[in-house]
């Protein structure tokens, strides 16, 4: 079997290229970066450690790659025949592989008419769907009635921690030992492929606010909370008993509202919860608290980790979740110089005022009791900060 994967990073090699191994998959990245498609071109391998006390390496084999820049109708051939396609390049760049992707499927039905499931494995809502739309811009109206045929584009929702690291061997990659990928399957025409460590769902929503709710949440408010108080390592936040608190009790709110939603049990999610947090703990896994916490207006808007949950909590029990309140503040008050949007929320803050940045970041509407809360919490920390200086 040969599958097809755009982005030949670190989670591209260290977390679906793994698994595609594992389940007996040829695989071909397709990448911009020279360096590493002619290092697995040359190698044909490479190696992926496990953050853990034990140190254990899995071997990936059977692995090549086309560089999409200097070789697009490769690209295209390799689409046309493939198995099974997948992305991890980030949501800005799956506009920029619509195009290959939509020829290689046009190709495809010149040879033969196979299915073929293309899934975008992002940090993102409805990834694949958007993927789709791109795809579909590239066609006419009878080429959309044929990929719609024989082409699916199943949502999914992934999580594995992939820290920024710098490698001797420019192959090699560490990941955390957990990870999860679930997939939509009603929306899978044919067969449903066999991937080891994927998860088929007739229903992929409760699995991504879960993640969403629980892990992009609980990741940011601890990076939030670990640089307000001058730590840059996120694990060792995790040391500080005051921090964890409040990460806690964010997931408690989180907690509150997807079980009530989706008939998570109590004691599984409380179990997921702890989980989760031991996870951000893990000494084997060194990752920044200005990465984790970067773009902050991208993290602020109102249909993402922090704004999100806390309306949604709003609009379900008529009450104000206090601690996602007060991590929405700490986001507002994220000023690493480092990162241009640090600077540009910062910079708002600034020149038009707390309240115009409020609603211009979180879509919310000024004098509601979810916008007063924040604004509450952000002007109490900005006179606890300006009082220790």
């Amino acid at each position: 079997m040969k599958a097809v994967h755009f982005g030949a990073g670190n989670i591209g090699r260290g977390f679906i290229g793994l698994l595609l191994y594992q389940s007996g998959y040829q695989t071909c990245f397709v990448d911009v970066n020279e360096e590493v498609v002619d290092l697995l071109n040359a190698k044909q391998h490479y190696r992926v450690k496990l953050a853990e006390a034990s140190g254990k390496e899995l071997l990936v084999e059977n692995v090549r790659a086309i560089n999409s820049v200097k070789n697009p109708e490769l690209v295209v051939d390799e689409v046309g025949s493939a198995d099974i396609v997948t992305a991890a390049v980030g949501a800005n760049i799956l506009p920029l592989i619509a195009g290959l992707i939509a020829e290689g499927l046009k190709k495809r039905l010149t040879q033969a008419k196979k299915p073929l499931i293309i899934i975008a494995c992002e940090n993102m809502i409805g990834g694949s769907s958007f993927l789709k739309e791109k795809v579909y811009e590239q066609l006419t109206s009878t080429e959309k009635l044929q990929f719609d045929t024989y082409f699916s584009f199943p949502n999914a929702a992934v999580d594995r921690i992939v820290p920024n690291q710098s490698n001797f061997d420019k192959l090699a990659v560490t990941v955390e030992p957990f990870y999860e990928w679930v997939v939509d399957q009603s929306e899978i025409k044919g067969a449903i492929p066999e991937i080891e460590g994927v998860t088929f769902v007739e229903d992929l929503e409760p699995f991504i606010e879960r993640k969403l709710f629980t892990v992009n949440t609980g990741h940011s408010i601890a990076a939030y909370f670990g640089y307000l108080a001058g730590i840059r390592n996120l694990h060792e936040a995790l040391e500080n008993t005051e921090i964890r608190a409040r990460i806690d009790a964010v997931l408690q709110e989180t907690g509150r509202y997807l079980i009530a939603t989706y008939s998570f049990g109590e004691i599984k999610h409380a179990t997921y919860i702890q989980q989760i947090i031991s996870r951000f703990a893990n000494p084997f896994i060194s990752d920044d608290t200005t990465r984790v916490g970067r773009s902050p207006l991208r993290k602020l808007k109102s249909n993402d980790r922090l704004v999100r949950p806390a309306m949604k909590y709003v609009e379900m029990f008529d009450e104000m979740p206090v601690y996602l309140t007060e991590g929405i503040a700490a986001a507002l008050h994220y000023d690493f110089k480092e990162d241009a949007e640090a600077m540009e929320l910062q910079e708002m803050i600034e020149q038009k005022g707390i309240q115009f940045t409020i609603e211009k970041t979180t879509d919310l509407q000024p004098d509601t009791a979810l916008f007063n809360s924040i604004q509450k919490q952000y002007e109490d920390m900005f006179a606890k900060k300006n009082s220790t200086v």
